[in-house]
């Protein structure tokens, strides 16, 4: 074997053991440019240039190349928000080694497929990852994160038009991760905005998902996650929390979900979870609870929403406690006559009672089912009788003999002002 064989060889294996000589070890370089029609005009060309921790500058340019794989940690930041093109067959970036960063890169044109999860942006088996301040456009998936751990996704902005949920993916998507960040994204146009599965121990905050097919936020079996001040605004449906417990929703604002089946939250099957300081604004329904055990619903704005809360006979043993109901044609609903959550100490505007000894709270409890509405969630057409006078005579007739609305589901002590 040719000595320049085995030499290579060798100083290949040095370095696989961080052995190698400073000679041999100065070949890669700490920052690499990358410049369209310079001497590196690749971004693949250049990882394989950079040391590990190194910092690869991308300039502005447009770049089209196969999926780049990144295998070792490094910094991969863009100077005037650099063009990466998928050209409709391929993703883009596929880091597969912890501590990388990707910053400031505008990313796009990744097409569908049924074979693969297609992602502008996939992490897998990785730590440490940060993807922050860039731009995706004309996106199949967005940014996908697989077995990750303490990767943060923040401040990018995420674009789709898709048409079709069966032909769209994503925006921002977890998948049996933990420890993860996701904070101040702005995604729209996606099947799901955010989409969670066996994720554990994460925060997602200040992030805006609007416009999309399905969900502005959707994840199932991801325990003790925090949601805190996002807006789910104007999706298919807000935010689908199914087969979870341990949740906290905390500041965040639904608003201008509308559909016949739409509604700002949705809880399925899930138990534990904490509710407190969240808008419900102009939703079809705010809050659906369909098995969802010992919820706390605390501090909670419920205004201008078709139906308020809706408790499905299989939620229990919950606390509905110092919300206000406002403005919203049905405040509270249920397909159930006994029912184990407990009110106490709301603000509801349609409460007609007194308060003598000028406590703050009503002197006569305030039973908030409505008697129509128990008929409409029979008999669904029935609502076109909503602003007739002989639905006003109901009403009256069963707030002062109540013998059909739940008797379990009365507020004792109402607030007699809206709580701030």
């Amino acid at each position: 074997m040719p000595s320049s064989v085995v030499r290579a060889a060798v100083v290949g294996t040095l370095m696989a053991l961080g052995a190698v000589a400073p000679a041999a070890r100065a070949q890669l370089a700490d920052t690499v440019w990358v410049r369209p029609g310079g001497p590196v005009p690749r971004l693949s060309t250049a990882l394989a240039k950079v040391r590990r921790g190194g910092v690869v500058i991308v300039t502005a340019g447009r770049y089209a190349e196969p999926q780049v794989a990144v295998t070792r940690p490094v910094n991969i930041v863009g100077q005037g928000m650099p063009s990466f093109d998928g050209e409709g067959t391929h993703g883009i970036l596929l880091v597969t080694a912890d501590d990388v960063s990707i910053r400031g890169l505008q990313l796009g044109h990744v097409g569908g497929s049924d074979l693969e999860d297609r992602a502008v942006v996939r992490v897998q088996d990785a730590r440490g990852c940060t993807i922050a301040g860039n731009r995706v456009t004309d996106a199949f998936w967005g940014i996908y994160l697989a077995n990750v751990t303490g990767c943060e996704v923040r401040d990018n902005v995420l674009r789709a038009s898709h048409r079709t949920e069966t032909t769209s993916g994503n925006g921002i998507q977890l998948w049996s991760s933990r420890g993860v960040r996701i904070t101040g994204n702005r995604v729209a146009g996606f099947r799901d905005g955010i989409y969670f599965e066996f994720v554990h121990d994460t925060d997602v905050r200040a992030n805006v998902s609007e416009g999309n097919l399905r969900y502005g936020l959707h994840f199932m079996y991801s325990d003790d996650c925090r949601y805190d001040d996002n807006t789910f605004r104007a999706n298919g449906s807000g935010v689908a929390v199914m087969y979870t417990k341990g949740v906290r929703l905390r500041g965040n604002r639904f608003e201008d979900n509308w559909g016949a089946a739409a509604y700002g939250l949705l809880l399925k099957e899930i138990s534990d979870a904490q509710l407190e300081d969240n808008t419900f604004l102009r939703n079809t329904t705010g809050l659906v609870a369909d098995g969802a055990n010992r919820l706390r619903l605390d501090h909670n704005d419920f205004v201008e929403n078709g139906w308020a809360v809706r408790l499905d006979a299989s939620t229990g043993d919950g606390r509905i406690t110092r919300n206000n109901f406002v403005a919203n044609t049905f405040d509270l609903a249920s397909n159930s006559a006994d029912q184990s959550t407990v009110l106490a100490g709301n603000y509801w505007d349609a409460y007609r009672g007194y308060d003598l000894d000028r406590d703050g709270a009503g002197d006569v409890p305030f039973h908030p089912v409505r008697l129509f509405a128990v008929i409409v969630e029979r008999h669904a057409p029935a609502i076109l009788l909503l602003r007739s006078a002989f639905v006003t005579l109901l009403d009256d007739a069963e707030r002062a003999l109540p013998v059909i609305t739940p008797s379990s589901l009365a507020d004792a002590r109402p607030a007699m002002r809206r709580i701030r």
